[in-house]
């Protein structure tokens, strides 16, 4: 499933919903932004007044259009090996939310690695594993800038573990996508508490794969709703830095 990117996938095997519709242009606009990254800024009272109530209402306006409309936008984000990231605006009456999927064609189904709503599923993706999918530069996705890719899956990010020059590496982003007069601040402010789940600890497990303890990550294998190791192994290696 190798998308050009004015086309989204006609359907993601193993998620209901659409039709879908594929809206890059989005990603130049500061207001989406504002938008897609509320629920994991809104956890910080610093980070709120960096990027202020009047931006926060236009861009509540914009998510709402997005979230309500007979078509659910969905942005594509390739990996290596054909895997590919789907970022889908779930427009579902009285179940609007935002979800992050991973699949490959041999797979039946696609994984919900994350879900941005009210009732948050998360983290799916470590700092390795966010910064691997930004900067792979692969054709065929919404867009090749690894800003755009990094702001983008932010949302489905938890790590205690962030290396130094993450604060830089995402004031930059943020600089470069956004009006916010402040990136540096901003970035510090989220990467200190990172959203709803808060900064989760990376594992290894027996199996060679990661695993987190985030108490509503389906990678947190004590999880009575975790994946089964074999769908952990193969997550893993898909998601691979």
């Amino acid at each position: 499933m190798t998308n050009s990117p004015q086309t989204p996938p006609a359907r993601i095997p193993g998620y209901d919903g659409g039709p879908f519709h594929h809206q890059p242009d989005l990603l130049d606009e500061h207001l989406f932004w504002v938008g897609h990254l509320h629920n994991y800024y809104s956890e910080s009272e610093e980070a709120e007044d960096l990027v202020g109530d009047a931006d926060e209402q236009a861009a509540g306006d914009l998510q709402s259009q997005l979230l309500a409309g007979e078509t659910w936008p969905v942005f594509t984000v390739p990996l290596h090996g054909n895997h590919h990231l789907y970022v889908v605006y779930r427009a579902c009456d009285d179940d609007e939310g935002i979800d992050y999927l991973l699949h490959h064609p041999d797979w039946d189904a696609a994984e919900r690695l994350a879900q941005d709503e009210g009732h948050f599923m998360g983290p799916g993706l470590s700092w390795a594993e966010l910064t691997a999918a930004a900067d792979n530069d692969l054709p065929g996705g919404s867009t090749t800038d690894p800003n755009a890719r990094l702001l983008l899956l932010l949302p489905a990010f938890g790590d205690d573990n962030v290396p130094d020059g993450a604060v830089e590496r995402l004031a930059a982003a943020l600089h470069a996508r956004t009006r916010v007069e402040a990136p540096e601040r901003l970035a510090a402010a989220l990467l200190g508490d990172q959203g709803p789940c808060g900064p989760t600890r990376w594992a290894t497990a027996e199996g060679g794969y990661p695993i987190n303890d985030g108490g509503y990550s389906f990678r947190n294998p004590t999880n009575s709703f975790a994946w089964s190791s074999s769908r952990l192994a193969r997550v893993g290696r898909a998601l691979a830095p």
